[in-house]
């Protein structure tokens, strides 16, 4: 069905010959519905969608890259004109995946592709990912499937295309330790790299702020909650509004958005370095692009971390304890000394490898399940299914790596007690246990669980917002 209704659209697609202005007309005509010379974004998003094709996008980003006179819509010449060029982008993608030069792709050469890309996957997956451009059956595909394909996928090339099934650190949920993005070559020559950086900034301060009082809670019960002294969600918050009023449910959220740049910037910056010193060259591998991301996380925490310390301070202070975040680094530098600010440090650090580990590998399964139950969606698994997967595996590195962040929240918090009554990391795992039981260690898990969903929403919402403001689009 779905490719009968694709060949009404484009009756001439296998035998299209890209300078044939006649082909371009009929298809031209065909989604001009309402007969006015011109092709608008609804028009071409109904005309799509009437072809089977559900891509996140796609049909504004055609409308955008060939409005050549800014009116919102495509007449002919540049509908043409645009099919005509993303054709050669097309074609040249075509080419270098073409490895043996037999006018064919095979599943081995999508393979060995993703591979030089750094991108390992099973000889199944590039199977899979080949049958859902493969219209004739014989698993291979030769130039016109792949047009075909790809004709109003705005994707131009290969590394954009992977792009699709990129973990984006956009997902904001309150925890930087993820692996850092990727960026094509032709972002970081052109500038549109530091537009997405800056997105995701805003995007993870709307999303910080939005949740900002059970990121709180949360803080809050892992310091002050235990077996003999529980602290309920209804009731906690009823304690905080009591001491402080409503106000007081946004403490520590100033200092928790401001480290945000830094610690982006630094990680960015870090994790490129480290890809080129671990790949000597070559392409990066998955194993390089994940110690090359741990150790881009540790070492932009090692910037910030400080700032971490004052958040936890500010988050836990009583009415009138800190006129602002100069005071209390003020206060703690001249009672406690510099070696207050790296509280709770080693437990932070080793709590990367576990997050980003497990992250990582949770996303990778479910993208392998999705893609065997949906070959033909391979290179667009849409939204719901990009922001699913990267919520459920950001989850899942939350909980392997809790009992390590909450240690390390109470090792900050208590960084103001006298030396003799100061615990190790060991011991104060021991000593949480021996008082609370196994699941002590896991204290303020309900309020962090909470703001998953909305922090994850806000994020990308607002991260979609940036994007078309900054006039990008991922």
């Amino acid at each position: 069905m779905y490719q009968n209704i694709r060949r009404f659209f484009l009756p001439t697609a296998r035998c299209w010959d890209a300078d044939s202005e006649r082909s371009y007309q009929d298809l031209f005509e065909r989604l001009d519905t309402n007969k006015d010379g011109k092709v608008d974004v609804a028009e071409l998003r109904a005309g799509l969608k009437a072809m089977g094709i559900f891509r996140q996008g796609a049909a504004q980003k055609i409308v955008s890259s060939g409005d050549q006179n800014k009116d919102g819509s495509l007449d002919f010449n540049e509908f043409s004109k645009y099919l005509k060029d993303h054709e050669k982008k097309l074609r040249l993608t075509f080419k270098s995946l073409d490895k043996n030069d037999d006018g064919r792709i095979d599943a081995s050469e999508i393979q060995q592709s993703l591979a030089e890309l750094g991108i390992d996957i099973s000889k199944e997956d590039s199977r899979k990912i080949l049958q859902s451009m493969d219209i004739d059956g014989t698993m291979v595909v030769d130039w016109n499937e792949w047009r075909e394909h790809f004709l109003f996928c705005p994707a131009q090339n290969l590394e954009e295309i992977i792009r699709y099934w990129k973990h984006s650190s956009v997902l904001d949920i309150g925890d930087s330790l993820t692996i850092p993005d990727e960026f094509t070559e032709e972002e970081k020559s052109s500038g549109g790299w530091w537009k997405q950086l800056m997105a995701g900034a805003v995007a993870g301060a709307v999303s910080r702020t939005g949740t900002a009082p059970l990121d709180r809670m949360k803080v809050f019960m892992q310091v002050h909650s235990s077996k003999a002294h529980r602290i309920s969600l209804v009731g906690g918050f009823k304690q905080m509004i009591m001491e402080g009023g409503l106000t007081s449910l946004w403490r520590g959220n100033g200092i928790n958005v401001l480290k945000i740049a830094p610690e982006t910037a630094i990680k960015f910056m870090a994790y490129e370095q480290y890809k080129k010193l671990l790949s000597d060259g070559n392409k990066v591998k998955t194993h390089q692009r994940f110690l090359a991301g741990s150790l881009a996380g540790a070492t932009a925490q090692t910037a910030i971390y400080p700032m971490e310390v004052l958040k936890t301070r500010l988050t836990l202070r009583k009415t009138g304890q800190y006129s602002g975040t100069f005071d209390c680094a003020k206060r703690i530098l001249q009672k406690e000394g510099v070696k207050a600010f790296y509280k709770g440090y080693v437990p932070n650090l080793v709590g990367i490898i576990p997050y980003a580990g497990i992250d990582l590998a949770v996303y990778e399964s479910l993208k392998s399940a999705w893609l065997s139950y949906h070959p033909k969606d391979s290179a667009n698994p849409g939204v719901l299914v990009l922001v699913g997967c990267g919520t459920v595996s950001s989850t899942c590195g939350q909980l392997a790596s809790y009992p390590l962040a909450l240690v390390r929240t109470r090792m900050q918090a208590q960084a103001s007690l006298d030396a003799s009554d100061q615990t190790s990391m060991t011991g104060l795992m021991k000593k949480i246990v021996a008082k609370d039981g196994f699941f002590g260690l896991y204290r303020g898990i309900l309020p962090n669980f909470m703001k998953v969903i909305p922090a994850v929403s806000i994020s990308y919402v607002v991260y979609e917002y940036m994007k078309n403001g900054l006039g990008i689009s991922k």
